[in-house]
């Protein structure tokens, strides 16, 4: 669902005040201003004060904000539960009770002025697929225009997204020159919003991330290869299939792993690991321990430990 105009419905909290827009202007009293009720565009309150309106609305339906994203709300009725994740002015719905989505459309409808734009299908970047007993996501177009914003349409594909057992050092190779710096942190930042429902360049992507304060051109080179494997496997995504949480197929499985002093620049290890519900991955992580290991078992234990943790 899409609000319409959302940024004009929030409440002021504080005095603001405006100069009289053009073709309202009062000419007797020309140098009194506007004081404003509710937020408009343009003005840096808008969205907290259009969030703070919503968020605000939601308790009176019978909403309840999770403790793990403040985005996302949670309605329970008996065995009927529904999700709403908010994201600026636009919605998503989704539950278990096709009458309490209804319900709960219509007053949402009543006190906001929306648009319903029907079954998910593209959202933030994510492309939603449906079959009758699974969900696919990718984010082909994404990477399309990712490839296109790095210049590398025409280029080769590689098979995977990093060298076997290759080493980058943070004074190795020329240091980037300053119009190639801003040009590499935004490959990267936009690399790592792929990882959402990508596990398979986590690693490579969370292993450039660590030499953004100077970038050197190996380090551009490393970025480049990981745009090469996902050119060569834009339809990769995350498949879901339906199951029931009290099927004794519906597993949960978790993986980890860990090297050992794996960064030759300060000897840290790196953990890894993938989480699968019912054969699809719900969680995965890729980041640099904090403390050196000074043993294999130790870096594997703390492997271990992260991974526990998360489930």
């Amino acid at each position: 669902m899409d609000v319409k105009n959302a940024f004009l419905l929030g409440i002021l909290n504080e005095e603001v005040y405006m100069t009289q827009p053009g073709g309202f202007e009062d000419a007797s009293q020309h140098h009194l201003v506007w004081k404003l009720h509710k937020s408009l565009y343009g003005l840096k309150q808008a969205p907290r004060a259009w969030n703070e309106r919503f968020t605000n609305f939601l308790p009176s339906l019978g909403f309840k904000c999770s403790y793990a994203d403040p985005s996302l709300f949670v309605k329970t009725s008996g065995s009927s539960i529904v999700y709403l994740l908010l994201y600026v002015d636009d919605i998503i719905l989704t539950g278990n009770s096709e009458a309490l989505i209804s319900e709960l459309k219509l007053a949402l409808q009543t006190e906001f002025e929306m648009k319903d734009l029907g079954k998910l299908h593209f959202f933030l970047g994510l492309e939603i697929s449906y079959t009758p007993d699974s969900l696919f996501l990718s984010q082909h177009k994404y990477a399309t225009e990712l490839i296109h914003k790095a210049g590398l349409d025409d280029c080769h594909t590689h098979r995977t997204p990093c060298q076997s057992g290759i080493k980058l050092y943070k004074d190795g190779s020329s240091p980037l020159s300053s119009h190639d710096i801003p040009y590499f942190r935004s490959l990267v930042g936009c690399l790592q919003y792929l990882t959402f429902i990508r596990p398979d360049i986590a690693y490579s992507v969370n292993y450039v991330c660590q030499f953004l304060h100077s970038p050197t051109e190996a380090h551009l080179l490393a970025t480049k290869r990981i745009l090469r494997y996902v050119k060569g496997t834009l339809h990769h995504g995350i498949y879901f299939r339906r199951g029931s949480l009290h099927s004794p197929q519906y597993t949960l499985q978790a993986y980890c792993d860990a090297d050992w002093a794996g960064d030759p620049n300060d000897r840290k290890s790196t953990t890894g690991f993938v989480i699968l519900l019912n054969g699809s991955p719900i969680s995965w992580c890729s980041k640099k321990q904090t403390t050196v290991s000074r043993s294999s078992t130790e870096a594997e234990y703390r492997s271990m430990a992260d991974t526990i943790s998360e489930l």
